[in-house]
């Protein structure tokens, strides 16, 4: 078998950042396809029937070879976040780790005191970025570890399993990682996105979660004479976020805590537009978020007048959680996976979304596993070897407890 590190490495140099601006198109950046046919002919050499799609999903059947069990699929998505550039990835590998700060480049640091988890990686391997773009492990790792599983199955006749589906998807990190999913060519009962973080995380509960767009129509008039005449739509939307609950902002929020996140904002005096994230893990709670929005806008077009603003939102996903609770095999069975692999379950809420969370209301039901990647969306993002080579093991023992071995 390849080694897991060469697999990773080969597939985070390949550049596959999702484009927030193409809002039809799928995938939404052509370079998506590139590694979705390098995964095509590499499940191909396995001796799988493999699909590639015109909308950039990949999907391969392993055949059971014993009757009667489920069937699972193992997902995982091939784009990285816009967040920050996945152009020209130059991984950087740190053989066994002793504690150090990390030196990504002359003028970054990635420093031992504001990572936690590299207490626990002393000894082991750690790949790092350079410090100019993402690495590229959410979820390049998850892919990596889908296609060892892969890779171990095929190649073991005598492994027991039922049915194996392997979707890898593209847009996952613009929302849109399931748009296109054909059930035709993934006929599981129960799934995995392979998409998670620190080594043993366990996820089935995530934010339910909407996008908000606000328009302030102002009105433009010399600053010399604008008493009483002038309208700034820069000033209205101020007043707008202010109310809007301070302590109700991601930066401090943690848990199950919800918030308002305004993430892009531009305009003038005469027009201005902001989008935000709304989430919320309860849906009482979340719907409260969306009325309270609406509430606010009504109170200053009450104020400045009608249509000075206009709130438009969209709900993205759900939380899975309302569904897995009637599944709840899945997590059983995971822990139980990980335990038997000398792996600590750690169940914790997703502080976001996967394609697992609308795929679940899609009547495939998904849990999410970690993958051994950290600090996702940033420069800072680093994997650590053992730990996705561990979840190897992770998932090659979900196959079998399905398979009642």
């Amino acid at each position: 078998m390849e080694k897991l590190i060469d697999k990773f490495i080969r597939y985070v140099k390949i550049e596959t950042t999702s484009d927030e601006s193409q809002e039809v198109k799928q995938p939404s950046s052509d370079k998506e396809f590139d590694l979705a046919k390098l995964l095509k002919k590499e499940l191909e050499d396995m001796g799988l029937n493999v699909a590639l799609s015109e909308y950039g999903y990949v999907y391969a059947k392993i055949d059971s070879n014993i009757d009667g069990k489920p069937a699972l699929c193992f997902i995982a998505h091939m784009d990285t976040s816009p967040d920050a550039s996945g152009k020209n990835v130059n991984p950087k590998i740190w053989e066994d780790y002793q504690g150090d700060d990390l030196y990504l480049n002359d003028n970054m640091l990635l420093l031992f005191d504001d990572n936690p988890v590299l207490s626990k990686s002393i000894g082991k391997t750690i790949i790092t970025t350079d410090g100019t773009t993402l690495l590229g492990a959410d979820d390049k790792a998850g892919i990596s570890e889908i296609m060892c599983m892969a890779e171990y199955v095929t190649q073991n006749k005598d492994f027991k399993h039922g049915d194996i589906y392997i979707v890898f998807t593209p847009d996952e990190e613009i929302g849109r990682g399931t748009d296109n999913f054909d059930f035709n060519l993934c006929r599981a009962d129960y799934g995995y996105t392979v998409d998670g973080g620190s080594l043993g995380e366990l996820e089935y509960e995530n934010f339910n979660a909407a996008s908000m767009t606000i328009e302030v129509h102002g009105k433009t008039i010399h600053p010399g004479d604008a008493k009483n005449k002038m309208k700034n739509a820069i000033r209205i939307f101020e007043e707008f976020d202010s109310m809007l609950p301070s302590e109700q902002k991601p930066e401090y929020t943690d848990g199950y805590e919800g918030f308002f996140h305004v993430h892009d904002a531009s305009g003038s005096v005469d027009y201005f537009k902001a989008d935000y994230l709304i989430r919320e893990h309860d849906k009482t709670l979340f719907e409260s978020k969306k009325k309270l929005a609406n509430t606010v806008a009504d109170f200053i077009n009450k104020k400045y007048g009608e249509n000075t603003v206009k709130v438009t939102i969209k709900d993205s996903y759900y939380n899975m959680g309302e569904i897995i609770k009637n599944n709840f095999h899945l997590i059983l069975n995971a822990k139980k996976a990980m335990e038997n692999t000398g792996v600590k379950p750690n169940v914790v809420p997703i502080r976001g979304g996967t394609d697992g969370a609308r795929l679940s209301y899609m009547n495939l039901p998904c849990a999410n596993l970690s993958t051994g990647g950290q600090n996702y969306h940033s420069v800072y993002e680093f994997a650590i070897k053992e730990d996705m080579e561990k979840m190897v093991e992770v998932i090659l023992e979900i196959i079998r407890i399905y398979a009642g071995e």
